[in-house]
């Protein structure tokens, strides 16, 4: 049998360190090997180990290479790493903190943030979701204002418009205003009761300055303003107020926003601001309300109508909120502030000092700083003093000629009673040691 002959190539000085070989090398030592070559002499003409010949021939090809695995401290904490990194919305670093914390193993921010990188994603759609829900009939009214430059009189003038959107209906409402300020978003929300023929339970706002003077995103405690109180009392529902930085979940008014801006804005000029508000009228009238809604399939004013115009609370014979007034006074030795020639106590600390008062809704709503001190019922007589017993305590006499439980809250003008010690005069006997 005739033998192949092939040339030997020079071996290396040092051929262990020639690991992994083309697939055209390991076909060759294939071949070779087939031919009744030794490992020892493949190795010499290819250049490399006996030992790496020897693996490749066992497997019969090429075989991926295998990094060597390494033990990794994070090893086992995979599942405490994914529910922490949910719970802690996406920051890392603090995960980083509870690790050492809590289980002793200390890695570097990039290594943390390598380990959480498959969980992101997971977190970002979490953030997107959103849960479609059919509101009830007349349970909700949803608010917002939107900017837009308009073409008026020749002129581009920026235009605030109000978009009031009935949660179950979709029914909208508009107004343009000059500004957004508060007196606008009342004048808004009354504007659309009266169209409604009716009041919801609550009110859906974001978180306007106007309207809302704190909302903390953790404990979600919402502190609204005074006025707005007064005038969702006066009007019969409850304010309610998005969670910061979630304005989608007042969606229905959002998408309506960006509806009255594009079609019922856009493209159009007026020659004046009456001819844009009557504008805006018609069109809530002919197209905003006639139209088959894409989520409903049905018109606003159809589904209004059938299902939602009777389960609003009936305005009755409530005048405008018009008529609220804010006003500031300094209170008085006889622990109150004068309002239309009738006194209303104030606690006895605040002696001397400016609190803020609002008037609306028969309510007179007395404020030290950002802090509600009092609250009264409006008197509509004169010269009359409305005490509160419990701003009185501590002292001397409040359970005398100044304030007795027998007596209504509303009491006939008296006499000033004579001049009395803050402190009990046992008191001062004590400190002295005996009685005068």
């Amino acid at each position: 049998m005739h033998e192949e002959r092939i040339t030997e190539s020079p071996s290396w000085s040092d051929p262990r360190g020639q690991v992994m070989k083309t697939p055209d090398d390991v076909a060759e030592m294939l071949r070779l090997n087939a031919c009744g070559w030794g490992l020892k002499r493949i190795a010499r003409h290819l250049g490399c180990s006996h030992h790496t010949v020897k693996d490749y021939v066992a497997s019969g090809g090429v075989k991926p290479f295998r990094s060597p695995q390494r033990p990794k401290k994070l090893d086992g904490h995979e599942e405490w790493l994914r529910k922490r990194f949910m719970l802690h919305r996406g920051n890392a670093d603090v995960v980083r903190q509870d690790l050492l914390a809590e289980k002793g193993v200390a890695v570097s921010r990039r290594t943390l943030q390598r380990a959480v990188q498959p969980y992101r994603q997971a977190l970002k759609a979490e953030a997107l979701a959103t849960t479609r829900f059919e509101t009830p009939p007349g349970r909700q009214l949803q608010i917002d204002f939107g900017e837009r430059l308009v073409e008026i009189g020749g002129a581009k003038i920026k235009a605030f418009v109000f978009v009031a959107t009935l949660g179950h209906s979709r029914r909208l409402h508009v107004r343009a205003f000059r500004a957004e300020k508060q007196e606008h978003w009342f004048a808004g929300l009354e504007s659309a009761f009266v169209t409604f023929g009716g009041v919801p339970e609550e009110v859906l706002m974001d978180n306007p300055r106007a309207l809302v003077m704190r909302h903390d995103a953790v404990s979600r405690s919402v502190q609204f303003n005074d006025k707005l109180i007064a005038f969702a009392k006066h009007w019969g529902f409850h304010p309610r107020a998005c969670a910061p930085y979630r304005a989608r979940t007042k969606g229905k008014t959002e998408s309506g926003v960006g509806y009255v801006k594009k079609n019922a804005i856009a493209g159009h000029s007026f020659a004046s601001w009456e001819a844009f508000e009557a504008h805006l009228a018609e069109w809530e009238r002919e197209v905003a309300n006639v139209r088959i809604h894409g989520t409903t399939g049905e018109t606003p004013i159809g589904r209004f109508e059938r299902d939602e115009a009777h389960r609003l609370k009936l305005l009755g014979e409530r005048p405008s909120f018009g008529s609220l007034r804010e006003l500031s006074r300094v209170v008085g030795n006889d622990c109150a502030v004068e309002i239309d020639t009738n006194s209303y106590s104030v606690p006895w600390r605040l002696i001397g000092e400016r609190v803020a008062v609002t008037v609306a809704a028969g309510e007179v709503r007395i404020r030290h700083g950002v802090r509600e001190v009092a609250v009264h019922k409006q008197s509509e007589g004169r010269r009359l003093r409305i005490i509160d017993c419990a701003h009185l305590d501590g002292v001397a006499g409040h359970d005398g000629p100044v304030c007795r439980p027998e007596i209504a809250t509303l009491t006939a003008p008296t006499s000033s009673p004579p001049p009395s010690l803050l402190r009990p005069l046992a008191e001062y006997e004590a400190a002295i040691g005996g009685s005068f």
